[in-house]
């Protein structure tokens, strides 16, 4: 299994309120791009062998691999972007839902997005990939509930 350091906050709602908090120190959106790019640096490690076609993510213009695993009780993921700025969208996601039940991630919309002025920013590619990844991952979710 891989190291992952998720997740950082006792429940996604407090994930998404400390990303809420860390934008809003920045007051451009050039820093706040910089940001993610620092942000997607600080992903775990994500093995060559996991690098498959059945890991990829489709519906993003960049290479997106990405691995669930658990169960209903607690649901990891683990992904990586050949892209810095989707790097950093990813750790957003799994910062908010990584290493949570599938309850609580299927109960937690993802309103960190519009908090930080995100959907505004985002190129239409990259928006498209942003929603790709949060449905893999309300799937799995889903899946992992019905057992």
């Amino acid at each position: 299994m891989n190291m992952t350091p998720f997740p950082l906050e006792a429940t996604a709602a407090e994930a998404q309120a400390a990303i809420a908090d860390e934008f809003g120190f920045f007051s451009d959106w050039s820093e706040r791009y910089q940001y993610l790019i620092d942000l997607g640096r600080k992903l775990p490690e994500f093995p060559e062998t996991w690098k498959t076609e059945a890991n990829r993510l489709h519906g993003c213009q960049s290479l997106v691999w990405i691995v669930a695993e658990g169960d209903a009780s607690r649901l990891q993921f683990h992904s990586i972007s050949d892209s810095a700025i989707v790097s950093g969208l990813i750790y957003l996601a799994l910062r908010v839902y990584s290493g949570r039940s599938a309850a609580e991630i299927l109960a937690t919309e993802p309103d960190y997005i519009a908090s930080i002025g995100l959907a505004k920013h985002l190129s239409p590619t990259r928006s498209n990939g942003l929603a790709s990844l949060l449905t893999f991952i309300r799937d799995n979710a889903r899946t992992a509930q019905q057992g």
